[in-house]
Parts: C-alpha cells; sequence; structure tokens
C-alpha cells in the first residue's frame, strides 16, 4: 500500500511539474543560452554513442536477418527488414535508452544534488521559480533534439546494415540492391511514427528524472537513490509508453 501511494504521489507531482513548465514555455527566449548549452549535453555529446550503437545494431539486424532469410531465399528483402526495424522500433527505443542513462541520471543528480545543498530553496528564496530555470530548458531542448538523434540513429543503423550485407558471403547484397529494397517498402509514415516515439520517450525521460531530482529528500546518500530510481523508471517508462504509443499510431 505504501508503495502504490509512493507511485501515484510522484504521478501527480509529475503531472503538476509538467503544466508548470508549459506555463513558463513564454520565457523560453530570455534562456536561450541556457537552451543552447541542454541542446548542446542532450544532443551533441550523446550523438558519438548513438551512432556507434546504432551502427552495431543495424549491423546485426541485417546479420541475423541475411542468416534466417538465406534458407527461404528471400535475402533481397534484409533492406526492408532493417529499415523498417531500425525507423518504428529500435532507432526511437535506443536513443532514448541512452537518453534515461546518459542524459536522465545526470539530470537527476545535478538536480538532487542541488536539493540536497539548499540550492533549490535558494532560488525559490530570490523568487525564481525552479520549473522555469532549471526544467522548461531541458524539455524544450529535448522536443528539438530527440528527433535528430532518432534520425541519424536510423541513417547509420540502414549504412551498417548496407555494410554488412555488402561483404558477408553468405549474403552478398549490393548496397543499391539493399537500398532499393528499403525504399520499395518503407513509407514517410514508418519515420514519422518512429519520431512521434522518439519525442514521447524523451519528454518522458527528462520530465521524470527533473521531478525525482527536485523531489529528494534527506543527505548526500539519497543522490545515488534518486539517479537509480530515475533510471529504473525511466526503462520500465519506456517500453509501457512504447506499447501505448505503437497503438495509437496503428
Amino acid at each position: 500500500m505504501r508503495q502504490l501511494n509512493r507511485i501515484l504521489e510522484g504521478f501527480g507531482s509529475t503531472i503538476l511539474l509538467l503544466f508548470r513548465s508549459i506555463g513558463y514555455l513564454p520565457t523560453l527566449p530570455r534562456q536561450f543560452g541556457r537552451f543552447i548549452e541542454q541542446c548542446y549535453l542532450i544532443g551533441y555529446t550523446t550523438l558519438p554513442i548513438v551512432a556507434i550503437l546504432s551502427f552495431f545494431i543495424g549491423s546485426v539486424l541485417a546479420l541475423q536477418a541475411g542468416y534466417s532469410m538465406e534458407n527461404f531465399g528471400a535475402k533481397q528483402f534484409i533492406g526492408s527488414l532493417v529499415g523498417l526495424s531500425m525507423a518504428r522500433e529500435l532507432g526511437p527505443v535506443m536513443v532514448a535508452i541512452l537518453l534515461a542513462g546518459r542524459v536522465g541520471s545526470a539530470i537527476t543528480a545535478e538536480l538532487a544534488s542541488m536539493k540536497v545543498y539548499q540550492e533549490i530553496d535558494a532560488l525559490m528564496t530570490m523568487n525564481i521559480p525552479p520549473a522555469r530555470m532549471l526544467v522548461m530548458p531541458r524539455l524544450a531542448a529535448t522536443v528539438v533534439m530527440m528527433p535528430v538523434l532518432a534520425i541519424i540513429a536510423n541513417l547509420v543503423g540502414w549504412f551498417g546494415g548496407a555494410i554488412v550485407s555488402k561483404y558477408t558471403a553468405f549474403i552478398s547484397i549490393d548496397p543499391p540492391a539493399y537500398f532499393a529494397a528499403l525504399r520499395r517498402f518503407m513509407e514517410f509514415e514508418d519515420v514519422l511514427n518512429g519520431l512521434i516515439k522518439a519525442e514521447v520517450f524523451g519528454f518522458a525521460i527528462v520530465l521524470v528524472c527533473c521531478n525525482i531530482g527536485l523531489n529528494t529528500r534527506g543527505g548526500p546518500r539519497e543522490i545515488g537513490a534518486s539517479v537509480t530510481r530515475a533510471v529504473v523508471t525511466s526503462l520500465i517508462l519506456i517500453l509501457v509508453l512504447d506499447y501505448f504509443v505503437t497503438k495509437a499510431l496503428m
């Protein structure tokens, strides 16, 4: 019962934080510097690991698909399988998991430290709402950068699949044939659905991590506990939202 009350309390405080942050959106031009800084932290610093993982995910997809489809004489469709898998599911989910582990944990640690060491109280004493200064620029940066990261993940994953399809002996599909199959079976709607997923995942992750960080209580030990709780909650939320968003977009 206590755990259920804690979950409901966290959900309610997250919704309240969302409305407060949206209410401060007109002040974004005055915080353009913070917005650019968060775009750099959320997007640019995450880009290398997104590219590396996307390349190898696309490569593994092509390898596994080629091994299975070669037995049925359907290896010419590997491009479509890799393309659709990356665009609709693996691309946005992988980017969201990286965001939760790399950016979400850092956001929670920073805000939890500020809360524990009473910096949040100092901001409120100076009549500076934390939702305006600390949360809203991060949410705006996430909305801008998540589609960019998802598109890059898709492109790099497709390229990785093409390389493996070309240079794996039992597949041996030239890149023109690979991308022809990809274009034949993929529509713009497939890519758009993946971008919508990325937006929803990123927005939810940053909002949850900010809320957990701002509601941290206790001493320094609680900072680590908040980071763990934020990452675990974010990972569960990604999978839950993935089902409902997929269902809504079908």
